[in-house]
């Protein structure tokens, strides 16, 4: 089973909200710095978000994207339990 990735910024609050989120209930990921990621990982974050820009953090596990959004963490929950990381 491939981990959680995280696309992340550094300077992203939410990002670091999400991080500290995953790392507190001990969720296995892979954070990986947006701008230090191959054009076609960029253009592919980009298309997830709506095709303009990346927006952080996006989400990916096993083939299922989570556009960038403000850090919540009932949504958040609520997404890993959809798609089976948390019971």
């Amino acid at each position: 089973m491939k981990p959680l990735v995280v696309y992340g910024w550094k300077v992203c609050p939410h990002c670091h909200q999400t991080v500290a989120w995953l790392r507190e209930r001990n969720i296995p990921f892979e954070y990986r710095e947006i701008e230090e990621q191959l054009p076609e990982v960029i253009q592919q974050v980009i298309a997830v978000n709506g095709g303009d820009d990346w927006v952080a953090p996006t989400l990916e596990y096993e083939g299922h994207w989570r556009a960038g959004e403000v850090f919540q963490a009932d949504r958040l929950e609520r997404q890993l339990r959809d798609w089976g990381l948390i019971p």
